[in-house]
């Protein structure tokens, strides 16, 4: 009796428009079978204990770490949830290929969800409001239920005119698996090939992809939660957004998430040249490359519109 049950759940893994097809996704509760992925991703991290560490490995969680945080800062939100610049159909693939590895979904869920937020910051309808559903519900409790894993594709009515996108978003556990797939097999290779490196295939496994994979998830998710507690808010927004330097560094600049909220569309989210913004550096060198264009800014007069309100906490 169980096992019809059981496939369907191995379906919705692989195909996530079939868990939208699904009646019970419009209920609020978390779905312990269906977040096992999730789950299991924490757990491996344990693993180091076996695989033991390196350099080689350790670099390469670094590595995978930076790349994934600037895919998912650059483009997955100042690109496809806030179009805060232009690029090709080519670029915009490449890189949301890119955010894909991070297991946060695809870009068009991730860009609708958030643009929900923004929309209704911190008021009832938040799915992540720290100030209406509590810290750890805004931390990763709202994305592990049934009705937030469904994506809102009219919230994004330019993301979906890109059948790429959509099948990214779609089948969005393949990229994911494949990047696995990838640093166990170079492990492997340098195993052989590089034994001075002394690393292998199951290490650069649980470094390169699992812990690396954790970090990023952690680091990212902080900014629906503890941005929304703990900073200054230098603007005063209708929410409880809020700057904080230490996220900032380590979201590579997604921590100056007052300023972001003030001004959602400007690509730089550090506001002040000492308010250190990775993701944007990035975007320059990118578009010195001719990669992107048009990187939107905050105009001055609303960048500035603080002067006389500016408040600490």
């Amino acid at each position: 009796m169980r096992t019809p049950r059981f496939i369907t759940y191995m379906t919705q893994w692989f195909d996530a428009k079939q868990y939208d097809l699904e009646k019970q996704a419009s209920d609020d509760t978390i779905d312990l079978l269906r977040i096992t992925p999730f789950i299991f991703l924490h757990l491996a991290c344990l693993a180091v204990f076996w695989v033991g560490i390196s350099t080689t490995a350790v670099l390469t969680a670094v590595a995978f770490y930076a790349l994934r945080v600037f895919a998912l800062t650059g483009f997955y939100h100042r690109y496809f949830s806030h179009r805060a610049f232009k690029t090709s159909r080519a670029a915009q693939f490449i890189f949301a290929v890119l955010g894909s590895t991070a297991v946060q979904r695809g870009p068009i869920w991730w860009a609708a969800h958030h643009r929900h937020h923004h929309r209704y910051s911190d008021e009832i309808e938040d799915v992540h409001s720290a100030k209406q559903h509590g810290f750890w519900w805004s931390h990763m409790g709202w994305f592990l239920t049934r009705k937030n894993f469904k994506t809102d594709h009219s919230r994004v009515p330019d993301l979906i005119a890109f059948p790429e996108i959509l099948f990214l978003d779609r089948f969005d556990i393949l990229v994911p698996v494949a990047f696995a797939v990838f640093i166990f097999l170079a492990g492997q290779w340098l195993a052989a090939y590089a034994p001075s490196l002394h690393t292998n295939g199951w290490q650069m496994l649980v470094w390169g992809f699992f812990i690396s994979t954790v970090l990023v998830m952690q680091a990212t998710f902080s900014i629906n939660s503890l941005t929304h507690c703990f900073g200054f808010k230098r603007y005063k927004t209708k929410d409880e957004s809020r700057n904080n330097f230490w996220l900032a560094l380590l979201t590579f600049g997604e921590g100056w998430h007052n300023n972001h909220h003030h001004y959602p569309g400007s690509a730089n989210q550090g506001f002040y040249w000492w308010e250190v913004d990775i993701t944007y550096y990035i975007l320059r060198l990118l578009q010195a490359l001719g990669i992107i264009w048009d990187l939107r800014g905050v105009p001055e007069d609303i960048r500035l519109s603080h002067e006389k309100t500016a408040s600490k906490y």
